[in-house]
């Protein structure tokens, strides 16, 4: 029992005396060194994170948007609407659609009058775009107003006077832009940038009015750029962006990094019960307020180029058949007659690849690229046709007005009542092998009357569509008229038969077909798979 005491207080007794041994150094060495404590290790972090490069770079970017927006503001105006005796917001809904009513509705502050006899107000914002008092903004802020002002950001008030306009919503849809000007001098303007240089991903900073606080800034990325898709507004061709708007951003100004106009912001989207920002407002590029700015100065109003066609984009489908890496271009599927267009030789079926030297991307982007052209000049247009033969057209553009428009639907739908309808037992002719997941026969005067096609059409009409075809997901129905079947016009029932055993000896694996559809519902140009395993 002793001996195990004796062995086991040995050990213990040596590590109290090295412990010791360690605290009588630790003090010797430490006599004149500062007390360590945890706000000085904070505080040599903090140091030593401020010499870093990262720091140094993260303090030079953040000086960056600090200089950029004190350098920008200034050029940010608000303004200020009035509108006696009646309420604006009503009278611009009922030209809007259902989805740009959601859309307008929620993005610029215009408040009703509890009564009929009380004003209106408004407020939105807008842009210095000359040092001698031209103002850019949205035409919804001030269409349909009584009084406008201009409050500048130094707070200085003055009347604007509406120099021009060039609106959405009517017959020649526009761009949703105003023109304001004030009597005041040595302005400081915002300088316009390329809006087409513009890459998705690339910083922006919004700056306007939202919910009436005056020089709001906020700051995001473009997040897509060329949409559309709003029948009010034909020539948007919007900058999307995630930077936050909300109600009296409309007409603010969108800012690239270089302290230069690149976009006006002109709507927002929102979602369910949600009235305000969701990241994912629109801005109508700085390139096109550019393109109109001066029309709006000289004449008030703005006029584009036509060319007098009816299009739609080209495809995956048609893309793979034309040999396309991607689908790009605009496909012609009507002429008016006598139309620059028609004079110019451009025919149905053409695929529009290029005009006036610019690659043409789509059917919007086509509408954008004719629309921004000066009235009767002449421009070249590249353009497929059939065998992908290439052609190079002249063309000298028209005006685009309310009445070419209207001639142009016209002819292409066709004109007249439609035909009555026989009597829903008249029998069928014979039904023939089918074809594309179709059956076919003549169009004969009983079914042109039936489906409502003029006596002199030429075709064959469909009278049986197979389930699950390709057709039947397209939307091809009994009654369609068949006129066109690659490229080649289809006159009768042999002309057709003729055209699909080609098809079929070329082991195609797609047909393009040119359809009507009964009743002058519409026409186009349309590609059906021939082999549905590819489907």
């Amino acid at each position: 029992m002793f001996r195990f005491r004796a062995t086991l207080r040995k050990p213990v007794g040596i590590l109290l005396l090295c412990a010791g041994l360690i605290v009588v150094a630790g003090l010797l060495m430490n006599r004149d060194a500062e007390e360590f404590t945890l706000q000085t290790a904070i505080g040599q972090t903090n140091e030593t994170f401020q010499k870093s490069d990262d720091f140094q770079y993260l303090a030079r970017a953040n000086q960056a948007f600090i200089n950029l927006v004190a350098q920008t503001r200034p050029s940010v105006v608000q303004i200020k609407t009035k509108t006696k005796r009646n309420n604006v917001w009503s009278s611009q809904r009922r030209r809007m659609s259902p989805e740009e009513e959601d859309f307008f509705r929620h993005f610029f502050e215009r408040n009703p009058p509890r009564d009929y006899e009380e004003d209106a107000e408004g407020i939105g914002s807008g842009v210095i775009v000359s040092d001698d008092g031209y103002i850019l903004t949205n035409n919804h802020v001030i269409e349909g107003t009584d009084e406008v002002k201009v409050i500048l950001a130094n707070g200085r008030e003055y009347n604007a006077e509406l120099v021009g306009r060039d609106a959405a919503g009517t017959g020649v849809s526009g761009a949703d832009l105003a023109l304001l000007k004030i009597e005041a001098e040595g302005l400081q303007a915002l300088p316009f940038g390329d809006s087409d240089a513009l890459k998705v991903g690339e910083w922006v900073i919004a700056i306007g009015t939202p919910l009436n606080f005056s020089q709001t800034v906020t700051r995001g990325i473009v997040s897509a750029k060329g949409r559309s898709g709003f029948s009010s507004i034909q020539y948007g061709n919007f900058i999307q962006t995630d930077a936050p708007i909300n109600r009296g951003n409309s007409g603010g100004a969108l800012i690239n990094i270089r302290g230069e106009l690149v976009g006006i912001n002109t709507l927002i989207a929102t979602g369910g019960f949600t009235t305000g920002n969701i990241g994912i407002g629109f801005a109508v590029p700085s390139k096109m307020a550019q393109q109109v700015l001066p029309q709006l100065i000289k004449h008030g109003k703005v006029e584009r180029g036509w060319l007098g066609i009816t299009m739609k984009t080209v495809d995956a489908d048609l893309a793979e058949k034309l040999n396309f890496d991607t689908p790009r271009g605009a496909l012609v599927s009507g002429v008016s007659k006598d139309s620059p267009a028609d004079k110019a030789g451009i025919q149905r079926s053409d695929v529009i690849v290029e005009f006036a030297g610019e690659v043409i991307r789509d059917a919007d982007h086509l509408i954008h690229a004719v629309g921004a052209t000066e009235v009767g000049k002449s421009v070249e247009v590249k353009v497929l046709r059939e065998a992908n033969e290439e052609k190079r057209l002249t063309v000298k553009l028209g005006k685009r007005t309310e009445e070419v428009i209207a001639k142009l639907n016209a002819q292409v739908q066709g004109a007249g009542d439609a035909h009555k309808r026989l009597k829903e037992g008249e029998k069928e002719l014979d039904e023939l092998q089918a074809f594309a997941g179709l059956r076919v026969q003549n169009l004969t005067p009983a079914s042109a009357e039936r489906y409502g096609y003029s006596p002199d059409e030429k075709g064959v009409i469909v009278t049986w569509v197979a389930s699950g075809s390709d057709a039947e997901e397209k939307g091809i129905k009994p009654g369609v008229l068949i006129q066109e079947m690659e490229y080649e016009t289809i006159k009768d029932l042999d002309t057709y038969l003729k055209i699909a055993r080609q098809v079929q000896a070329n082991n195609e694996k797609r047909v393009l077909l040119y359809v009507k559809s009964p009743n002058r519902q519409g026409a186009g140009y349309i590609t059906l798979n021939l082999n549905p395993s590819d489907r």
